[in-house]
């Protein structure tokens, strides 16, 4: 199964969705509260997806989807985003994300987009 990071400033998004990919059989690897924090991360634990929220503090999602992009082309990468925010997800999309996901979330649509990306 995929290994992932979740990457959210809010702690309980990010328990939140550990708790979907968890109990479907994912492997969340580790979790980041802000972009800087994320791009390390992605370095240590190299996982297979990130799950990127877009609002974050010091370096936001697209930023750093630019950043993870730079370091591996092929890296996997689903945002999230609140309600009304079109033009940053088709900026992250551009950005490289392969998907997104709208909060509040639907364990449904995150498990859909998580198996479309990784299988």
């Amino acid at each position: 199964m995929a290994s992932i990071l979740i990457v959210d400033d809010a702690a309980f998004m990010r328990m939140m969705i550990k708790d979907i990919l968890s109990k479907n059989g994912y492997t969340v690897v580790g979790e980041a509260e802000n972009g800087i924090k994320a791009i390390e991360k992605y370095k240590e634990v190299n996982p297979d997806l990130v799950i990127m929220d877009i609002t974050m503090p010091e370096m936001d999602g697209i930023q750093a989807v630019k950043q993870i992009k730079s370091l591996n082309d092929s890296a996997k990468i689903i945002m999230c985003s609140a309600m009304g925010q079109q033009a940053m997800v088709i900026e992250s999309i551009q950005a490289g994300a392969r998907d997104f996901i709208v909060k509040p979330f639907q364990a449904e649509r995150v498990l859909e987009a998580v198996k479309k990306v990784v299988g």
